[in-house]
């Protein structure tokens, strides 16, 4: 049961205080940095312990019910704490940016309900290549927005606005992982419709 791998995931969970607290101030550049070395380390940690369990043969049940908690706590955790620091916000569009990290929120939770009522029929929704592709970019758009506020002076100039790199980075990719989560949150509710009466 406290094998490597869950250790390494229960290790993210752990973590997500100390992040979150690293986050609360939004003028706190080197709060930031240290919070973008933090989630770094959980991203690496969230590869490694699929990839030891699956190498050595230790896939456990633990495992595979913590691993989709940390994540999805990992990411409602930055999204919240973003938005609560008036981070997700943007040239043109202003605080907007928070709805695509609302489309995240909003799919995560119904995607892990219809997991669960799908698991109680004994039918299992596998993850896509695209939804993959999703948490890929959830991912580099969180790290991006936490290092956007850790390093504030990285900025070009995109017409009359000075933008910070990361910030602007994590923005787009951001919305791409929004959309995205769309896409994929239809794929696995065409599943669930079809078991539903």
């Amino acid at each position: 049961m406290w094998t490597l791998p869950n250790i390494l995931t229960l290790s993210r969970i752990l973590g997500l205080p100390l992040l979150a607290y690293l986050m609360w101030w939004p003028d706190w550049a080197f709060g930031y940095l240290l919070a973008w070395v933090l989630y770094s380390l959980m991203g690496i940690t969230d590869y490694l312990d699929g990839m030891l369990a699956r190498s050595s043969g230790v896939v456990s049940k633990l495992g595979i019910f913590l691993d989709p908690i940390a994540d999805k706590i990992m990411v409602a955790t930055v999204i919240l704490v973003l938005a609560a620091q008036g981070v997700l916000r943007g040239p043109y569009v202003g605080d907007a940016h928070v709805i695509a990290g609302l489309i995240i929120l909003i799919r995560e939770i119904a995607v892990s309900g219809l997991r669960e009522f799908l698991g109680g029929l004994q039918v299992s929704v596998p993850v896509s290549k695209l939804a993959k592709w999703k948490t890929t970019f959830q991912l580099i758009a969180l790290g991006s927005l936490i290092l956007g506020k850790g390093l504030p002076n990285w900025t070009m100039m995109i017409g009359d606005i000075a933008a910070n790199v990361p910030h602007t980075v994590g923005l787009i990719t951001l919305w791409g992982a929004a959309i995205l989560t769309v896409i994929t949150g239809w794929d696995y509710l065409r599943v669930g419709l079809k078991h539903m009466d």
